[in-house]
């Protein structure tokens, strides 16, 4: 069966061309947290938290959907970045092969390009962010990946790469 893809080829290039918004994802072992850019890909907000089973077939499907979905809206969707977990002296670990897996079966599934974000200390980032707003740490948990994956994509563009721009060197 082959698989669908979110968007074109070519609206994902003209998206790509003009900046456009770009999907940001916090891959965890339960959860997804997705952030989006705004139009103009300078500021990323958190949008939602996916718990999808199915492993990683399933995983894959969730975020597609949403990705195929955001594609089709007037703004559209121009990359989806994800975040890349390193060990803090920027080795590998288990959680880097998932994603890496993870995101060669996206990029099977979506035209859209999919760029790796270094991870590192950004769960512990959102936290503190979250924890400044919202003393009650039952709420925080829920918002926690959503917010994740809002400062992992808010490094990707705070770095001045457009939201198709590659930020970890391809994988």
């Amino acid at each position: 069966m082959e698989a669908q893809s979110p968007a074109t080829g070519e609206q994902a290039a003209a998206a790509a061309s003009r900046g456009g918004r770009a999907l940001g994802i916090d891959l965890g072992e339960r959860r997804i947290g997705l952030a989006l850019s705004d139009p103009s890909g300078t500021l990323a907000t958190p949008l939602e938290t996916l718990a999808p089973s199915g492993g990683l077939a399933g995983r894959v499907a969730a975020v597609a959907a949403v990705a195929g979905r955001l594609a089709q809206e007037e703004d559209g969707l121009a990359a989806i970045v994800v975040g890349w977990p390193l060990a803090l002296d920027g080795g590998r670990h288990a959680q880097t092969a998932r994603v890496e897996a993870f995101v060669a079966a996206l990029r099977r599934r979506t035209a859209l390009p999919v760029r790796l974000q270094d991870e590192r200390l950004t769960s512990r980032e959102a936290e503190g962010r979250l924890a400044l707003r919202e003393k009650d740490w039952r709420r925080r948990k829920r918002r926690l990946d959503a917010a994740a994956a809002a400062v992992i994509l808010q490094e990707h563009l705070d770095a001045g790469r457009p939201a198709g721009a590659d930020s970890a060197g391809g994988a």
